[in-house]
């Protein structure tokens, strides 16, 4: 579950869906029912198979107690695979954490816990405020189980029942309380952080994080960021179009950059790195536009703002007049994005990985305008043999710059 939902974020699919107008309310609600319904069938599966082979644990408990545990259990583990994902950008990492923290837990578990449940002397509420980490609690509700069944196997008798509950020794309530607790809290926590925007880590603690930046604050960016003087003519010419429209609110229909700036910090004692050097630009309704530089030029940085990424050094932009910092949700219903290559694996596409670039270009056609047909084979001008040189010329780029990648590994 946790890869499933990093590789959605990861290759751009959860933004693309928002794109769509898919809301984040419904994309939870899907994605948790799937999960839950996998999980129960994993779970019913596996409780009906052990019961028919004869294993002691799942034959002689209350399958009331085991369903409820199960049902807790299983939804506990879907919160917080939804919890860490807003943690992760990359599968690999998620999948590496998530095999530690399951072995680590099981290992640990055996180890350590058990040896504090059986002792007697051991504080109650240490073991309590151990339980708090999921695998733990999972690991006493099937050391309670076990030893019920072997208990009941021994004398001749069934295993826990509803009666067993109220026994001090049996720890089963206090783990399906805090289990319970545990399950709405972090379901919570984790919707109001997959919800925060991806520059804002300390959203959900409102008094840590102001919106907007204190004047004070804002004094120190102005004096860091850097001023770039409009020497060529069309430059100095979109500022003053970019300044004349903001001034008169004129911002309908429009795309509007203004002094749209991004500053990443030096590591390691080297300076900051300016990606997005004060860019300026009004882009009216039906205009297209085209942005060409070389490796570094910012092209990259600069969409990754627009699309809510990460966030601008200074300044801001407007999409049909709304702001690039507040209204991030309301802008994704009015743009697109085609994702291209931009992992080291060297994927050339997301949407369509193995399809050529013109069937590629077709498809974003009519999947941004369904009545416009696509870009079918009659309107293309290009001849076929034409169209499959230039196809195999720019694979043959793409291969080469994929290889470039990956043996670099840049990051930005």
């Amino acid at each position: 579950m946790l890869t499933y939902l990093v590789y959605e974020k990861q290759q751009r699919l959860r933004l693309m869906m928002k794109m769509h107008g898919l809301k984040d309310a419904p994309y939870w609600l899907i994605s948790y029912a799937y999960f839950l319904a996998l999980s129960a069938a994993y779970m019913a599966f596996f409780t009906i198979s052990g019961s028919i082979i004869g294993l002691d644990i799942f034959r002689l408990n209350s399958y009331g107690i085991q369903s409820l545990f199960y049902f807790v259990c299983i939804n506990l583990q879907i919160v917080l695979a939804f919890l860490l994902a807003t943690f992760f950008s990359s599968v690999r990492t998620a999948s590496v954490i998530g095999y530690m923290y399951v072995f680590g837990s099981s290992l640990l578990g055996e180890a350590l816990l058990k040896v504090f449940i059986e002792d007697a002397t051991f504080p109650r509420r240490w073991l309590v405020a151990m339980e708090l980490v999921p695998g733990f609690s999972l690991y006493r509700g099937i050391y309670e189980l076990a030893e019920y069944a072997a208990a009941g196997r021994n004398m001749g008798k069934p295993g826990m029942r509803w009666g067993d509950m109220d026994d001090p020794v049996n720890g089963m309530r206090g783990v399906l309380v805090v289990m319970s607790v545990e399950w709405i809290v972090l379901l919570l926590v984790a919707f109001l952080l997959d919800r925060r925007p991806a520059w804002q880590p300390l959203f959900l603690f409102g008094f840590l994080s102001t919106k907007h930046s204190s004047p004070s604050e804002r004094q120190k960016k102005e004096s860091r960021r850097v001023h770039v003087y409009g020497t060529k003519p069309d430059v100095s010419l979109e500022r003053k179009v970019v300044r004349r429209l903001l001034k008169d609110m004129d911002m309908g229909d429009m795309i509007i950059c203004n002094n749209l700036k991004k500053v990443y910090p030096g590591k390691n004692g080297n300076p900051d790195k300016h990606a997005v050097r004060g860019l300026s630009l009004a882009l009216r309704k039906g205009q297209c536009f085209g942005m060409l530089g070389p490796n570094g030029a910012g092209k990259t940085s600069f969409i990754n703002m627009m699309i809510g990424l990460v966030k601008p050094t200074y300044g801001t932009a407007y999409v049909h007049g709304m702001d690039l910092r507040t209204e991030m949700n309301e802008i994704y219903t009015s743009i697109g994005l085609a994702v291209g290559a931009s992992d080291r694996t060297g994927a050339s596409d997301v949407l369509w990985p193995d399809e050529e670039s013109h069937r590629c270009c077709s498809n974003t056609a009519m999947s941004a305008d369904p009545g416009s047909g696509g870009l079918p084979e009659e309107r293309e001008p290009i001849p076929q043999r034409l169209r499959r040189q230039i196809c195999e010329q720019v694979q043959r780029r793409d291969e080469e710059e994929a290889q470039r990648r990956r043996r670099s590994h840049r990051q930005p």
